[in-house]
């Protein structure tokens, strides 16, 4: 059984973003409903992967359902960054998607990381219920965040320091 389980349902926003430095941010998923707040930790990779796999989600909705108006995906970056309090509820593992056909909502999962000691099945879950609109707004916004980070290597694809970085395709040399 769960420690627990949270429906936002239905989120009056949703968001994920970055807090720090490039190199040294933190990632987070984001959602209010009334005065609740709800923030989960996540890694870059799984909102880069959450930000591509919506997009695709989406057309797949579109594509099964095309009587649906477009999902806009306009937002404005004031809007869309985190808020105070940023307490994370735990640090999310898995990530996924669904999609309530009769209630028109996508369904943003998350399920928290446990150590290989402690039991799968009491995985803290909580449930993000948007419009297709808010998953498209965060998935946009987050790929626009992932992508402001460090500089890749063209040598490697490693990120890069300002300094430069060590760089194993030139055998160490600084790059």
């Amino acid at each position: 059984m769960p420690r627990f389980e949270i429906d936002v349902d239905p989120c009056d926003h949703i968001t994920a973003d970055a807090i720090g430095a490039p190199g040294q941010r933190v990632f987070y998923l984001q959602a209010y409903q009334d005065e609740r707040t709800i923030t989960v930790l996540i890694e870059k990779a799984q909102l880069q992967s959450l930000a591509i796999g919506i997009e695709q989600f989406l057309s797949q909705i579109s594509q099964q359902n095309p009587n649906l108006e477009e999902a806009s995906g306009d937002f404005s970056e004031e809007h869309m960054r985190i808020h105070p309090p940023v307490d994370p509820l735990f640090r999310a593992g898995e990530i996924g998607l669904a999609y309530d056909k009769d209630r028109d909502r996508v369904v943003v999962f998350t399920k928290e990381l446990l150590t290989e000691e402690e039991d799968p099945d009491s995985a803290a879950q909580i449930r993000f219920w948007a419009s297709r609109g808010q998953v498209r707004k965060m998935a946009r916004w987050g790929a626009d965040v992932a992508g402001r980070g460090r500089p890749v290597c063209v040598q490697c694809g490693q990120p890069m320091e300002a300094d430069g970085h060590f760089c194993p395709k030139k055998n160490g040399h600084l790059a």
